[in-house]
């Protein structure tokens, strides 16, 4: 598909690019995954679609992996959101040959889930990675820090359930940065319009530093990110990664991402020069 069919959150760019959603007939992806496995052996695909569509579309899919045998071929990892798939649907899915499924939790606050229009409940989060992981799928959750409505105290509540989903092997991986407001979002005219940015600077809007004016210190803000990196290295965690290897790809696949996590830590070490506090 194209954009997300959910398409309100207000931080995100895919609706400043593609402001409608459209999705592609599930046959026509389905030959393309098999021109795939017949021309060029692909072992695994990351279909990033803003929010892979559910209900029927999702069933016709899946039953077409299953049908044509490409489950036994192909792993699938998609986005999806929480709350958007029934417990049978992650049973489906599972069948059909999806690994991993990417959801964006974003943060722990009512209010903040609220405010970005994430149509979205903790309880929903924790569910949603329960159910998937009890389908036997693993969940990835992505996590923004440095939101200027949040005190630390709130930030700090995020860090806490990302820690916690991720040492009870509710989630399976993460991926955490500063939420960033990229021009033409809702969030970026807001901000605009309260004075809230920091700078126009383009080059700062990588998420390694907060460009939004907040009242957590951008060190702070840096190292609750390096926070939720920092999971990676309890021993709990790393046990139950050590226990899923299953051959040698499972080991390349942890070490590449052993790699990645400390690049991470790397990324949001508080910079001597970093836009003004």
């Amino acid at each position: 598909g194209r954009d997300c069919w959910h398409g309100k959150c207000t931080f995100c760019a895919w609706t400043t690019t593609y402001p409608k959603f459209r999705a592609r007939d599930p046959e026509n992806v389905l030959d393309e995954i098999g021109h795939l496995i017949d021309n060029y052996q692909v072992k695994e695909i990351m279909d990033d679609t803003g929010a892979f569509p559910p209900g029927k579309w999702l069933r016709k899919f899946c039953n077409g992996m299953i049908e044509r045998g490409y489950n036994k071929k192909v792993l699938l990892d998609c986005n999806m959101r929480f709350g958007a798939l029934s417990f049978d649907d992650y049973k489906l899915m599972k069948k059909a040959g999806f690994r991993l499924l990417l959801f964006g939790l974003e943060s722990a606050n009512q209010n903040t889930l609220d405010k970005v229009d994430k149509k979205l409940t903790r309880e929903e989060i924790i569910d949603s990675c329960k159910l998937a992981r009890k389908a036997g799928i693993y969940p990835h959750i992505t996590i923004m820090f440095g939101y200027p409505w949040e005190s630390y105290d709130d930030a700090c509540k995020t860090l806490e359930l990302g820690k916690y989903l991720l040492k009870k092997g509710i989630a399976y991986t993460v991926q955490a940065t500063i939420v960033i407001p990229y021009p033409g979002t809702p969030l970026f005219k807001e901000c605009k319009e309260n004075g809230l940015l920091k700078t126009l600077d383009w080059s700062r809007y990588d998420m390694r530093e907060p460009v939004m004016k907040s009242s957590i210190p951008n060190d702070k803000i840096q190292k609750l990110v390096q926070g939720i990196y920092n999971v990676s290295l309890n021993p709990k965690f790393l046990m139950r990664r050590v226990l899923s290897v299953r051959d040698f790809n499972d080991v390349a696949y942890f070490a590449r991402a052993g790699s990645k996590v400390l690049g991470h830590l790397l990324d949001f070490k508080p910079r001597e020069k970093s836009v003004k506090q």
